[in-house]
């Protein structure tokens, strides 16, 4: 089994699947309960790490593309090389210039993907819902929802290698 090492993410964890568990199967009877809620908190961490390893792919390479900064603090990385475009900060116009294309290349490619692919893919990255609540609000499958994410984070890696965006 996994562990997870972020005390605020494991304790979001166990408190989404506590709320799963009553949810869900509220109505069963007592004895059931550790048995399912041991399940629902597998398959909860699982869906973190698996969040963690595309987020964290995502966020790397777009990280990449823009200039050094200082704070390391958690934004959307697109919002992060739109905002060091607006500092004050000096920057060579070629650099600048990269920077911008490289933004519209990967707007451009976001924009391509097929609808349900796109909302999926927004949803769980950039608006970090998890599984369930994409779902809910996509009106389909956890299942469903983690296929759309699945083609398009390889549909966009492919994309933007075939642009020549690369880390």
């Amino acid at each position: 089994m996994f562990a997870v090492r972020d005390e605020e993410a494991a304790l979001d964890i166990v408190q989404d699947a506590m709320m799963r568990l009553s949810e869900r199967y509220g109505d069963r009877a007592p004895e059931e309960m550790p048995p399912l809620f041991q399940r629902i908190l597998q398959n909860a961490i699982r869906d973190w790490f698996r969040r963690q390893k595309v987020r964290s792919t995502w966020v790397t390479l777009l990280s990449s593309l823009a200039p050094g900064r200082g704070d390391e603090d958690e934004q959307d990385p697109l919002e992060t090389l739109q905002a060091a475009g607006d500092s004050n900060r000096e920057e060579s116009p070629p650099h600048r210039l990269e920077r911008s294309q490289v933004i519209e290349i990967i707007e451009q490619e976001i924009s391509r993907l097929p609808a349900r692919q796109r909302e999926a893919f927004i949803m769980r990255y950039w608006e970090e819902l998890d599984v369930a609540e994409t779902a809910k609000a996509m009106g389909c499958s956890e299942g469903s929802v983690k296929t759309h994410c699945s083609r398009a984070a390889h549909a966009l890696a492919a994309a933007l290698r075939a642009r020549g965006v690369t880390p």
